[in-house]
Order: structure tokens, then C-alpha cells, then sequence
């Protein structure tokens, strides 16, 4: 007799709020925590908040799905560590500096990969990817790793205090860089099923930074 309990087949709408939830809250408590003469301690606030949530989002899945993907692992490991790091030094231009030293990891990690002829997406994406081949997956890590590239010299443009203000940049991070992903994941759509991808409602994104 299998003692194991089965894993639970996951919603598109709990996935939704596993992952965007913390987001969201990152977002709304970045606004109500700043103000005009401190507008770093929203950023500040809103990472606390954004700790809590995916360290929440986690125990859900642990016990409604009965997994913890290894996506939501990734995004709550880095989440919390530079969060971690962000309360501490409260500095306005590491918290900026923060998503293009994430985007520029990957971006590494996925080319460097990519170079050595491994997909290294493979290993946290393929739950979500079902039947993909292993020249998808190829295409798959050079495309996001092209694509964190391009996010963290985006970042590095945005940054800059001469150009755009710090609520600016904040905004552009949360809901500029979130709707490029969506955009750029569904981009990526046509070429995948081409490679096998058998389509499902338990589809992940790669990290956000």
C-alpha cells in the first residue's frame, strides 16, 4: 500500500495568486509605505511584505498542491535573501542595482549553459513544460537568457536618477517588466509546440527579480 499522498493537480487561478500574490503585495504596500520625503522606505516596506507573502505562498502549496515547484523554491530563495539584504543596507541605489544584478545571474546562467550545451531551464522549468524536446529546451534557455540580458541593461537605463524618478522606475519594475514577461513567455508559445510542449493550466514563468 502507497503511503505517499498524491500531488494535488494545481488550479491556473491558485497558481495565479502563488504567483503574483507576493507581487501584488510588494507593489500595493510599496505605495502606502512611501512618502515624498522618504520615497525609499515604500520599496523598503513593500519588500518586507513581498518576504512574507512568498514565505505564505509556499506553506500553500506545500499543503493545497502537496509540492513546492522548483520555481517557487528559486523565486522565494532569492526573494528573501536579497530581501533580506535590501532591509538591511536600506539603500535606495542597491535596491535598484538589486533586479540587474538578478537579471544579469540568470542571464548568465542560461547563455553559459547554452554555450556548454545544456539547458539549464530544464531543471526547474520541466514540470511546467511537459513533452518539450531537448532542442526546445535549447532554444527555450538561449531565448530567456537573451531575454534577462536585455531586462538588466533595460534596468540600468531606468535606474538612472537624471532619466526617471524612483516611483517611475518602481512602477516600470513591477508592471512594465511583468507584462514584457507575460508577452515574451506567450512569444515563446508557437515555437515550443513545435517541439513537442503539451499545453496545461500548471505553466510557470521563470523567476522575477
Amino acid at each position: 500500500m502507497n503511503d505517499l499522498a498524491p500531488t494535488k493537480k494545481p488550479s491556473g487561478t491558485l497558481n495565479f495568486i502563488l504567483d503574483f500574490g507576493p507581487l501584488f503585495l510588494f507593489f500595493i504596500a510599496s505605495k502606502f509605505g512611501s512618502s515624498d520625503t522618504h520615497p525609499k522606505q515604500g520599496a523598503i516596506v513593500g519588500t518586507a511584505a513581498f518576504m512574507v507573502a512568498i514565505l505564505i505562498a509556499v506553506i500553500v502549496s506545500k499543503f493545497k498542491l502537496g509540492r513546492i515547484s522548483p520555481m517557487l523554491k528559486l523565486t522565494a530563495a532569492l526573494g528573501i535573501f536579497f530581501g533580506a539584504l535590501t532591509i538591511w543596507f536600506q539603500d535606495e541605489r542597491f535596491i535598484q542595482i538589486k533586479p540587474t544584478i538578478i537579471y544579469a545571474f540568470f542571464a548568465i546562467l542560461l547563455l553559459g549553459g547554452w554555450l556548454r550545451g545544456k539547458a539549464m531551464l530544464k531543471y526547474v522549468l520541466e514540470h511546467a513544460y511537459q513533452g518539450l524536446d531537448e532542442k526546445g529546451w535549447m532554444k527555450l534557455s538561449l531565448s530567456w537568457g537573451l531575454f534577462f540580458l536585455a531586462l538588466a541593461g533595460l534596468n540600468e537605463i531606468f535606474r538612472r536618477p537624471e532619466w526617471f524618478s524612483f516611483d517611475t522606475w518602481l512602477s516600470i519594475k513591477v508592471w512594465g517588466v511583468t507584462a514584457l514577461t507575460f508577452l515574451f513567455a506567450l512569444a515563446n508559445i508557437p515555437m515550443l509546440m513545435r517541439h513537442g510542449l503539451k499545453l496545461g493550466d500548471d505553466a510557470e514563468l521563470p523567476p522575477k527579480g
